[in-house]
């Protein structure tokens, strides 16, 4: 992509963006430079409560990050509460500054799509439940780093 071309750009000329992702905050929906992320421009599919949508996120520097999260809650106010599949904190969107809708991922050649059944259940079990997500991760992190720890201990893992 050009310096020119920003992903508002792209998806107010096409309509949709193909793209790969980088960074885990969505596994294990997407796998970093691994998946392909169907992204629709908003308008031309709805936005509701357990959409993945990209929006921007205002940066320091002015240039700001572009984010693929998921919307978890519609505010009173017409903002969306929005975490990432991987994350357990979330932040507050207003609707301008969201781009697009995840309408489907394409991985290891097949295409998924987000209102198929399999990604259906897959939002109301993992995605829409972040203290769940906690609670999962929680005993492998610990048992992971007793692990590394023990390791180092033993000599057998330098830092």
């Amino acid at each position: 992509m050009s310096e020119t071309m920003r992903f508002e750009d792209l998806l107010e000329r096409d309509g949709r963006l193909v793209f790969t992702n980088k960074g885990v905050s969505m596994m294990p929906l997407l796998r970093q430079d691994r998946d392909l992320m169907i992204i629709d421009r908003k308008g031309i599919v709805p936005i509701k409560k357990y959409d993945a949508v990209l929006f921007t996120r205002p940066g320091v520097t002015g240039r700001g990050a572009y984010v693929l999260h998921r919307i978890l809650r519609v505010n009173g106010d017409g903002s969306y509460y929005i975490v990432g599949d991987n994350c357990y904190t979330g932040e507050t969107v207003p609707e301008e500054r969201i781009l697009g809708v995840l309408t489907g991922v394409v991985r290891d050649g097949k295409q998924i799509a987000m209102d198929s059944p399999g990604m259906k259940l897959y939002v109301r079990l993992w995605a829409a439940h972040p203290r769940f997500r906690q609670a999962v991760h929680w005993p492998r992190s610990v048992a992971s780093r007793c692990w590394h720890g023990l390791r180092r201990l033993v000599g057998i893992e330098r830092r």
